[in-house]
């Protein structure tokens, strides 16, 4: 594709970059091997492995966790209350959408007790039918470490549910308590900031992350660490790239006008 020799002109140390559909690969340019850190990328992969918990009945979505009125299913959108990082809750649950690293701890330290093994046990054996090589140790949300190939793996998942049953993924990928405003970490305030289970649900949002050609379906995350994936559920693809350069205005400059040129390329 066309579209991917955008990263060469990138100013970052490293740059991979793909797109893929449900049964494989359609391109990928730069080391689709190369083991970068995922940051926020984790937090996808972190919310699948528990909607697998719950499939399981090792956990239950609406089950109490995290700060005092807080269930299992805030935490994963992002609705719990808990700040960016820190313990004390900073507003009641579903009162506001506050993104929040220390929310995904939380749900990795709760889902661990119950299964009764190290959350980063349960991540790896919960992905292992999709082969990846990723390393799931470190923060739930922000510290796995993975590569090109296994972030498209995921997208595939992403895009043709195999670890969970449909009704399961829809689930993640729709709205959890619809009319939440928040602060997009880097981007500013939404009104609404919608959020599914573990990843953003792009909606009607202006300037977006993954550009202005993807359709209000899209979801996905992105990472400080210059990583991010998108899936677009009505185009049928998946579109990650991984880099070494913190998250900054280039990326809000690069990311979208890459994720156009996809877009515009595949149509």
């Amino acid at each position: 594709m066309d579209a991917l020799q955008q990263i060469d002109a990138w100013d970052v140390p490293f740059a991979a970059a793909g797109v893929t559909r449900a049964g494989q690969a359609l391109a990928t340019r730069g080391d689709t091997t190369r083991v970068v850190r995922l940051a926020s990328v984790s937090k996808p992969i972190a919310a699948r492995a528990t909607l697998v918990a719950a499939e399981e009945g090792v956990v239950d979505l609406d089950e109490p966790a995290g700060p005092p009125g807080a269930t299992v299913r805030h935490l994963l959108a992002h609705a719990s209350g808990l700040p960016f990082e820190g313990e004390t809750p900073i507003a009641p649950p579903a009162r506001r959408r506050i993104y929040s690293n220390e929310g995904f701890r939380v749900l990795g330290e709760h889902v661990a007790l119950q299964a009764e093994m190290q959350f980063a046990d349960y991540v790896r054996a919960a992905v292992e039918p999709l082969g990846l090589s990723l390393d799931p140790s470190g923060h739930p949300g922000s510290g796995m470490h993975g590569s090109l190939d296994d972030v498209l793996a995921f997208g595939r998942e992403l895009l043709a549910p195999r670890l969970v049953a449909a009704e399961t993924h829809a689930e993640m990928t729709s709205v959890q308590f619809p009319g939440l405003d928040g602060v997009l970490p880097d981007y500013g305030r939404f009104s609404p900031l919608d959020w599914g289970l573990g990843v953003e649900v792009k909606g009607a949002k202006e300037g977006h992350w993954s550009g202005n050609r993807t359709s209000p379906r899209t979801f996905g995350h992105f990472g400080g660490s210059g990583t991010f994936l998108w899936v677009d559920p009505e185009l049928g693809i998946a579109c990650a790239a991984l880099t070494t350069r913190e998250f900054g205005d280039w990326a809000k400059a690069a990311w979208p006008r890459l994720s156009d040129a996809v877009v515009d390329e595949l149509r």
